[in-house]
């Protein structure tokens, strides 16, 4: 159960981490000095993959996005072109451009042409599509019954493709549940805890009973947990479904729901995962809580861990509603709750391999080197399965293709859809990656050095 004696666990957790990670800290002092990992992520030739459009391409929409004024207000500014330029001058212009950096495509072929490409350059690719919901955006069940067959699609499209090895794929389960519900779900479970046998049951298709709710509310619940059993079953043992973190307002109510998932589906294996945001005070709680219920209830624990994404909109409303702001107050702490919780996960998944997996979900280049470097301090092989890494599709490229050359299981973001339905995913993620976004420099620098080199090349001409 998530419930209140789980939760009065965490303070014992939490400090038993904290003298182990002492200890093991002072003993990584005491014994010889064993590490080879030298991960540099300054060499240009690993752009030599790309094409000449490919390399301009990127020039020049992240020198758009160095601009704050741009990525800021970046949805304004996008309404107000497709107003002036219409639906298909707007098509026109974005296709070729921000379209074709970030998106697969719109048809699976398309998407078969980047995905095959992805794989060409030794990295994974990780189909995400890009459908969520919002308070106040509730849509009906026939437009979720819609999500389920994309996803359903996504699925299908993840497994009947040779891209990769032990695809992944992304799902946001405010597509399949209204916001609303899990608003009120978060408000419940806190009063009275749910057992996550009842969702299991009611996944199978029994007609239970959910305390707190109404009986249209307990209807669609019901529904939405049968959508999300339908893309479960078709995913495990072909799929690995990792489940996304959305707002703090809603994300008691998604973690239950996939802890669900995970004690039905994830007995033998990790098929379902769940996302920890590591710029939240609570992060470390919260991992530490569900390696506690994984072992408690007997199932199998996938972590993505990122560092965040919806920093903004939480800080506004925590202030709107006179709160503690839950974000941690700076760079520097959130740094270190996302190396804080890396190193429980590596820790854990070094004594159990078989029970934990890891995606190091950043384009942070320290934590990435921290990452490998613990890995090989212990002893977990870079291709046993048990960790992998992710970035973006369109972004930091010369992390992603580093770490495939040095042989890590590297896996790419991957949305795909129309235009019209990926804009509004090119405008969450260029707001909420602005840091990221306005702090490419590196990136621009080695794209400049290698167009350079093709330049100098052609002027001599020949290769080299």
């Amino acid at each position: 159960m998530l419930c209140s004696n789980l939760r009065s666990a965490v303070p014992h957790l939490l400090s038993r981490r904290l003298v182990g990670t002492a200890t093991s800290r002072t003993a990584a002092v005491k014994r010889p000095e064993i590490l080879s990992v030298s991960l540099a992520f300054e060499d240009p030739s690993a752009f030599r993959v790309k094409s000449l459009g490919e390399l301009l391409r990127a020039l020049g929409v992240f020198r758009l996005c160095s601009f704050p004024v741009l990525v800021n207000n970046c949805g304004k500014l996008m309404t107000a072109a497709r107003t002036i330029l219409g639906r298909r001058g707007f098509s026109l212009l974005l296709r070729p451009t921000v379209y074709a950096q970030f998106v697969a495509g719109e048809n699976e072929m398309e998407i078969s042409q980047s995905m095959g490409k992805i794989s060409l350059l030794g990295l994974r690719p990780m189909l995400a599509v890009p459908i969520e919901e919002d308070l106040g955006e509730s849509i009906g069940e026939k437009r979720y019954d819609d999500n389920m067959a994309a996803m359903l699609e996504c699925v299908r499209m993840s497994h009947s493709n040779a891209w990769s090895k032990d695809p992944m794929m992304q799902l946001k389960i405010t597509a399949l549940l209204s916001p609303e519900l899990c608003v009120k779900l978060t408000t419940l479970i806190a009063q009275q805890p749910y057992d996550l046998s009842l969702l299991v049951r009611a996944m199978d298709g029994e007609m239970v009973t959910f305390p707190g709710l109404e009986e249209k509310e307990a209807a669609h619940f019901l529904c939405g947990l049968q959508r999300l059993n339908k893309i479960a079953e078709a995913s495990v043992n072909k799929v690995r479904v990792l489940v996304d973190a959305e707002y703090t307002y809603m994300n008691p109510a998604l973690t239950l729901v996939t802890m669900a998932l995970m004690k039905k589906f994830n007995k033998d294996g990790a098929w379902i995962w769940n996302t920890y945001q590591c710029y939240l005070k609570e992060s470390g709680s919260l991992l530490l809580e569900a390696l506690h219920l994984s072992q408690a209830e007997g199932f199998c624990l996938g972590v993505k861990l990122v560092r965040g994404a919806y920093m903004d909109k939480e800080r506004k409303l925590a202030e709107k509603e006179c709160r503690v702001d839950p974000i941690h107050p700076s760079w520097e702490e959130t740094n270190k709750s996302y190396n804080g919780c890396l190193d429980v996960m590596l820790e854990a998944i070094a004594q159990k391999p078989d029970r934990y997996r890891i995606i190091v979900a950043t384009h942070n280049e320290e934590s990435v080197r921290r990452a490998a470097k613990r890995m090989e301090e212990l002893g977990i092989e870079k291709d046993g399965g048990s960790v992998c890494f992710g970035q973006l599709l369109g972004m930091c490229d010369h992390v992603s293709l580093t770490l495939a050359k040095e042989g890590y299981p590297v896996y790419k973001s991957v949305p795909y859809g129309s235009v019209d339905d990926t804009l509004p995913y090119l405008v969450r993620r260029a707001q909420e990656n602005r840091t990221v976004l306005q702090g490419i420099r590196k990136e621009r620098d080695l794209l400049r050095q290698e167009l350079r080199h093709r330049m100098r090349r052609s002027m001599r001409g020949g290769s080299e």
